[in-house]
């Protein structure tokens, strides 16, 4: 999907269960003028901090209201998304020992919004059966309706990155939500600005090649919000904006 750039785009990075950073963001932009502009957000809603639920609810609610907010899929989603089938599937991009209730992963935390508790010694089944029964239908529906990628015409917004010299429509979802150094590595113009988030960084950066927003909102640090007119970015936060550029 492509849109044209003829307004202000605003883009939340990685937001983690950080209900409040994320009213506070959503405030900034409304004061920049923003209430009715669109909004991307790029992943990872959940894990890591203390009200995953209200996050979600959050999102739906402004979805359901006729905000113009574009929700993309991050890995942390995904993982959610996967333990909650029928059966829960496991990612298999993940270190060997590691899965989504592993301790630094975040899915206990998210559980625990829900008011599903994951003791010691618990079987898997018995937290599955119990996360069915308490997260919402219309959570589940909007973590399975979570989109890859969003471009206009001088951007594209996706959680971790792309893969170099892969034509943007011809990305695969796994390397959207997960990929780090060979995108990272790479200095040469995409075929637009990439802006992400997924690995966290201590400032909003600007690379020349893409825009990286993850600043650490999972480990309690700020959640950034970024303003683009065209390829032209700021950061914005309660002062306003911040020029960001490579």
């Amino acid at each position: 999907m492509t849109r044209p750039t003829t307004s202000p785009i605003y883009a939340i990075g990685d937001i983690h269960g950080q209900l409040e950073m994320l009213e506070q963001a959503l405030e900034c932009i409304e004061a920049d003028g923003g209430r009715d502009a669109q909004v991307v957000f790029l992943g990872d809603y959940i894990d890591r901090g203390p009200d995953s639920r209200g996050v979600i609810d959050l999102l739906i609610r402004g979805q359901t209201e006729g905000r113009d907010w574009i929700t993309l899929l991050g890995n942390h989603d995904r993982m959610f998304a996967w333990f909650m089938e029928d059966i829960p599937r496991h990612d298999p991009h993940m270190l060997v020992g590691y899965h989504w209730l592993h301790e630094r992963i975040g899915g206990i935390e998210t559980l625990e919004s829900y008011g599903v508790a994951v003791p010691e010694r618990t079987r898997l089944e018995d937290v599955h059966a119990a996360a069915r029964a308490a997260v919402p239908d219309s959570h589940v529906t909007f973590l399975r309706q979570l989109k890859p990628m969003y471009q206009t015409d001088d951007l594209a917004f996706v959680h971790a990155g792309i893969k170099p010299g892969i034509a943007l429509d011809d990305q695969v979802e796994n390397d959207l939500v997960w990929i780090r150094q060979p995108f990272h590595r790479h200095t040469a113009q995409h075929p637009k600005l990439i802006i992400h988030g997924h690995t966290p960084v201590d400032t909003p950066t600007h690379y020349g090649n893409r825009v990286n927003l993850d600043t650490g909102a999972g480990y309690g640090k700020p959640l950034t919000t970024a303003v683009f007119e065209g390829a032209s970015a700021w950061s914005l936060s309660d002062t306003g904006r911040q020029k960001l550029a490579p």
